[in-house]
């Protein structure tokens, strides 16, 4: 039994069953531009409409050198993704890399992280996007959204969150018409909110006051590697385009490429903004309570107007639904690729023969994700899928120092330079951003883990097509 835990999957066989579901293929049609607005699309949401509020305390106007910082810490990750995108270009992310790497019952436990950190953070997305939505509509008409419909059950006076369930719903259609149209809706959004971004910026700068960033680091190196620690989850999302290995056209060559041209993207963005907005409001200013609207803040006080304030509202409602585009569409794409191994039911693999997408797989999951956003408070649970994240990031780092050592004549369309220092960097840095978690989440990762070792033995590791593959040989 520990032999066959340990077991890896040929990439040969991964390769070979690139796009195979139940019933037909998935369907190669997204581009490089495509994948790179995946990922941008993943990354870019509220973290820095929020984000930036609660680590300018922390830092002071070195905010800005606290997101270059955390962007050098996702970058040694981001590296590791890339070499694996390229040389396993298949559906799965994270969970395939680990199977070939690492063995079936880590790519379990890491597909596991993955279904809590992908469904209840598109579901808490979800919920931000009605309050942004309602806080948008109240600045525009004075009006506000019934409690009831924009509040879980027991959360101040709500009943069914709808609004939550309506852009799950909305995302779930797009997804069901094909991996391409939804793929150009989700470009569209990402140049939407890249464009509300830059407006933030050229409007902040009108107010530069070069006063503002002195002293620079008032916190000093402390401070800025607190914010750091703080502002490195508005990165996480990078990955998403290795979610997406076989409907990519060219996936060897594009996946590396999509990943690390949309880390930098999301890099200068970040800087951009973060500058021009503690060069705009004096950094004790911020207050990290009422976060949610800084960015709306300093455009208003910078023009003394209050077109500005409503642009950026809008670029926040938008760039939220395009993380919940994004995101549902990796979480299906993971269990596609699970399913397909037998580690989960079958039905998780059929894909629509006209439309090329995993129909039932999409629906499942969207209504899970509709529950859970529209019915159940998520609290401190939201934040507890980060270290799922972290968790899948330490293995894909570990994945290529195991795939440079057992397989070093493998075709790689990319390498990550200065092996092995990166990825022993990339799973330094994941453990120790885990080890800053507190014990609630460490508790609810544990909990969430144990169901899954249960439900690995129970089903996983009895239908998994390996074990099964194995059993037929050695009988034979």
């Amino acid at each position: 039994m520990p032999y066959r835990l340990l077991r890896t999957k040929p990439i040969a066989d991964l390769v070979a069953e690139g796009g195979q579901g139940e019933g037909a293929r998935l369907r190669r049609t997204m581009t490089l531009w495509q994948l790179v607005m995946l990922s941008v699309g993943a990354t870019l949401g509220t973290g820095i409409f929020v984000i930036l509020g609660q680590a300018v305390p922390l830092a002071g106007p070195a905010v800005v050198a606290s997101f270059a910082l955390a962007a050098l810490t996702a970058l040694f990750s981001a590296l590791s993704y890339a070499e694996l995108a390229g040389t396993i270009p298949v559906s799965g992310s994270s969970y395939s890399y680990a199977y070939a790497t690492l063995g079936e019952f880590t790519a379990w436990v890491c597909g596991w992280c993955l279904m809590l950190e992908y469904a209840v953070s598109v579901a808490a997305v979800a919920v931000g996007w009605g309050e942004y939505l309602n806080r948008f509509i109240e600045d525009v008409s004075g009006l506000r959204l019934p409690a009831a419909i924009i509040h879980s059950p027991g959360d101040q006076g709500g009943v069914v969150n709808v609004t939550a369930v309506l852009i799950v719903a909305l995302a779930t259609w797009l997804l069901l018409r094909g991996a391409s149209e939804s793929a150009a809706v989700n470009a569209f959004f990402v140049l939407v909110k890249i464009a509300v971004l830059l407006f933030f910026c050229a409007v902040a700068f009108t107010a530069f006051r070069a006063g503002n960033l002195a002293p620079f680091a008032p916190m000093g190196v402390a401070g800025v590697t607190a914010a750091a620690g703080q502002v490195f989850f508005s990165y996480i999302g990078f990955d998403a385009a290795s979610t997406a290995g076989e409907e990519a056209r060219n996936p060897t060559r594009d996946l590396p490429w999509a990943i690390i041209i949309s880390l930098a993207l999301v890099t200068v963005v970040y800087v951009l903004v973060a500058l021009a907005a503690v060069a705009a409001m004096p950094w004790r200013e911020f207050d990290s309570d009422g976060t949610e609207a800084s960015l709306a803040l300093i455009a208003g006080q910078a023009t003394g107007a209050t077109w500005p304030a409503l642009v950026v509202s809008f670029g926040a409602v938008i760039a939220i639904a395009s993380v919940v585009l994004t995101v549902l569409y990796g979480q299906t794409r993971i269990l596609f690729a699970m399913s397909r191994d037998g580690l989960i039911p079958k039905i998780f693999q059929r894909v629509d023969p006209r439309r090329r997408v995993p129909a039932a797989n999409t629906l499942i999951v969207s209504l899970f994700v509709s529950v859970l956003a529209g019915l159940i408070p998520l609290g401190q649970l939201a934040e507890a899928t980060s270290i799922g994240t972290l968790f899948a990031f330490a293995l894909v780092n570990v994945g290529v120092l195991v795939l440079r050592r057992t397989r070093p004549e493998l075709p790689r369309s990319f390498r990550a330079p200065f092996s092995p220092l990166t990825p022993l960097l990339g799973a330094g840095f994941c453990v120790l951003l885990m080890l800053q978690l507190d014990g609630s989440t460490w508790i609810a990762f544990a909990l969430w883990t144990a169901v899954g070792l249960a439900v690995y033995f129970l089903y996983g590791y009895r239908h998994s097509r390996l074990h099964r593959a194995g059993t037929a040989t050695e009988e034979r």
